[in-house]
């Protein structure tokens, strides 16, 4: 068991909490879907995708503590 690589968590438990946010996941989706046609640069999607990772960290949070020593 000692030569075994620990296991990441947090990646883990992200993987089980993303189905839980998926309004945010199809607003962003949506967003760059409508961004796609622009070539200014001047568009994006940057508050919907940190409004979907928020989701997710906000499910992780209160797990991956709980499993700390």
């Amino acid at each position: 068991m000692e030569d075994e690589d620990p296991i990441d968590q947090k990646k883990y438990l992200e993987e089980i909490c993303k189905p839980k946010c998926v309004r945010p996941l199809r607003a962003y989706q949506a967003c760059v879907e409508r961004i796609k046609g622009d070539e200014s640069g001047s568009k994006h999607c940057t508050g919907q995708y940190f409004d979907y990772w928020t989701c997710v960290d906000t499910c992780v949070a209160p797990k991956v503590f709980g499993k700390l020593n």
